[in-house]
């Protein structure tokens, strides 16, 4: 039996993410210790979870179980995410911008007549006291009001539309393809989900070998904790540069060459399918030698070769492949759309995505269309950018469903915007002159840089998290949209009244992304100038990537043992400096416990890894980004030990 939301335990999740963003509020924005809504899932939730489950037998007095803890903690997994350093707090820091940073020289006024009034405040003393405090310390909110409604709008409505794409997809994934959601692993083995009884423990918190994990991921933070305190301790560290090795040529194409130690990522990729892992490094070195080999024949152009071009070219070509496999589906909702062939159709509508999603999807791009060419954006370039943002959302979203890879950025971030301006050059965005087009393009750049659209793939996460609880479709999707709204307040909020407050450029790092918004701009003002041709090299980087996954997704059709994957390439690409270690890693031990032990070995270290996983959240996130309130990481501290889970 399906059950609705409660609307108290809504109430209930709306408090606790206000909890969360005070949390946030210090964490990263005043002092800067560990951007915690930046982990997969994010730090603030899990931490979340583990109260609730704590205070279960309370809990259960106030017929508040397993169920609805599972649902505050997809509420706040959402709601505290919006806040995060590259959504709104990057939005922040490119509204501002070309206003605060105009000088004389820089010539950033000229984009100032294209800054729409309804989008940013414009008035200088506004917009000084943002970054240098307010006399009083209190925030101006006539004149944020109209911005920050017409924004939240904006996000509102790439919200839905994004959820709408994921529910076209959501039954061809979920029941036929019967993706495993590995992400999903953790909260519903700490909830434990499916157990009977009373007890607030489920057999997780009870299972030694999690308990082994847990105490690894622990000691090691805590090493490192202490060191940045006392650096007389000895610690692991963060990384190896193993790149520091190759010096000569045509080795040092080899750098950055780094062994990052990231217990998060092989707690979870312990759940990653060996294929998908040995693709990642496989890939990932094959992309050294790519660059080595231009070395040797004396290329010598900046960025060869190029990997998170040859990774757009890879999501692209990605998305084209999950389109064409949902297809049937697709064709048959498409065809119900049509006036009476609901009532006529003897399609079997148990397999074909629900109407709405379709007239949501499209009258979403609508709307968000409609907005960027009031906002002053021409209407092709919005609906190109829209669709590139979506292709890449879509493949994330797939990433995270098939493979539970914990990274927020694990896509090729800023390359949508990229793609556009290398492939056709800035002529095409500023014809006659007329900077209106690269003005709100700049202003959207969290859209490619950030990752509001990865988001997504807690939409179709929290989906699947209600049909193994029990819970209605709609009531999650309610809960879904009610959390992106609470996000949004909390943000807000907890971004501008410590910034008036305290000033925002007296704060540690200031606003994150302050220096990619002036580039942004800086950008605008070179166009003028110089316009930027079409970029060759780049062209073909993102044409090969595409080539490599489309060739890579052909051979597992027709070779259905082939082990490489077009997603560790697309993944290694995008992301290689960061993952392949860990990578590499879990590929190892997997290899051999499943040689050793098999499957039934392996299911019995899961716990061990998610535990792994989990301490390191504990510690270097909860533990460290608590530590945050009581004033005691210095800017040396911080620097000894700076925690991104990102």
């Amino acid at each position: 039996m399906m059950n609705a939301v409660r609307p108290s335990v809504v109430l209930v999740a709306a408090l606790l993410t206000l909890l969360c963003g005070l949390w946030v509020r210090e964490a990263e924005i005043v002092v800067i210790t560990c951007q915690v809504t930046e982990s997969v899932p994010a730090v603030p939730a899990v931490a979340v979870l583990l109260l609730l489950l704590a205070a279960l037998p309370l809990l259960r007095r106030l017929r508040c179980g397993r169920r609805e803890i599972l649902v505050i903690y997809a509420f706040v997994v959402i709601a505290i995410s919006v806040p995060g350093c590259s959504v709104l707090r990057f939005l922040l820091a490119l509204l501002p911008a070309s206003i605060y940073y105009a000088t004389p020289e820089n010539k950033y006024d000229i984009v100032h007549p294209h800054l729409k009034p309804w989008l940013v405040p414009k008035d200088f003393e506004v917009v000084r006291q943002l970054y240098e405090s307010s006399p009083d310390g209190k925030v101006p909110w006539g004149a944020w009001a109209v911005p920050l409604l017409m924004w939240s709008l904006f996000f509102l409505m790439l919200w839905l539309t994004l959820l709408c794409l994921v529910t076209l997809f959501r039954r061809q994934w979920t029941d036929k393809e019967r993706l495993t959601f590995p992400l999903l692993y953790l909260p519903m083995e700490m909830a434990g989900v499916g157990e009977s009884g009373q007890a607030s423990l489920s057999r997780f918190f009870r299972n030694p070998v999690m308990w082994v994990g847990f105490g690894l991921a622990a000691f090691y933070n805590l090493l490192n904790m202490l060191n940045a305190f006392n650096p007389a301790v000895a610690c692991p560290g963060k990384f190896f540069d193993a790149g520091a090795l190759f010096t000569e040529r045509p080795l040092d194409a080899l750098r950055p060459f780094v062994l990052h130690y990231r217990p998060d990522l092989v707690g979870f990729g312990f759940l990653v399918s060996t294929e998908i892992s040995f693709s990642i490094w496989v890939s990932y070195l094959f992309e050294k030698f790519i660059a080595i080999g231009g070395r040797v024949v004396g290329y010598e152009v900046s960025g060869y070769p190029f990997p998170q071009e040859q990774s757009l070219g890879a999501y692209l070509c990605l998305a084209m492949f999950l389109i064409w496999a949902a297809r049937k589906p697709i064709v048959n909702g498409l065809w119900l759309m049509v006036p009476g062939a609901w009532r006529k159709s003897t399609v079997d509508r148990s397999d074909t995505p629900p109407r709405w999603a379709f007239f949501g999807l499209l009258a979403g791009m609508g709307a968000l269309c409609a907005f960027c060419r009031l906002a002053g954006m021409a209407t092709w370039v919005a609906l190109v950018y829209l669709l590139i943002v979506l292709a890449v959302a879509l493949v994330y979203v797939r990433i995270r469903a098939e493979t539970g890879v914990p990274l927020i950025w694990m896509f090729p971030y800023y390359m949508q915007k990229k793609v556009l301006l290398y492939t056709l050059g800035s002529a095409p965005f500023m014809p006659g002159g007329d900077l209106s087009t690269l003005t709100t393009f700049a202003l959207l750049t969290f859209l490619s840089r950030g990752y509001f659209p990865a988001l997504a793939a807690y939409q179709l996460e929290n989906l699947k998290l209600a049909d193994v609880a029990g819970i209605k479709t709609r009531s999650m999707a309610a809960v879904i949209v009610l959390a992106l709204l609470v996000g949004l307040g909390v943000g807000f909020y907890f971004h501008l009244t410590p910034y008036y407050y305290y000033g925002a450029g007296t704060l540690r790092g200031g606003i994150w992304g302050t220096g990619l918004a002036v580039q942004e701009f800086q950008d605008i003002v070179n166009f003028t100038k110089t316009p930027k041709p079409p970029d060759v090299p780049r062209i073909a980087a993102t044409g090969f990537g595409f080539v490599v996954a489309g060739v890579l997704a052909v051979l597992r059709m027709v070779f259905l043992r082939f082990p490489l994957h077009p997603l560790g390439f697309g993944m290694a690409t995008a992301y290689g400096d960061l993952i392949w270690w860990s990578f590499f890693l879990v590929w190892c031990i997997k290899a051999i416990v499943l040689k050793i032990g098999g499957v039934k070995l392996y299911k019995q270290l899961v716990p061990g890894f998610l535990g792994f996983a989990l301490g390191h959240f504990f510690m270097a996130g909860m533990v460290w980004g608590l530590f945050s309130i009581t004033g005691l990481i210095t800017e040396e501290v911080f620097r000894r030990y700076a925690v991104w889970f990102g």
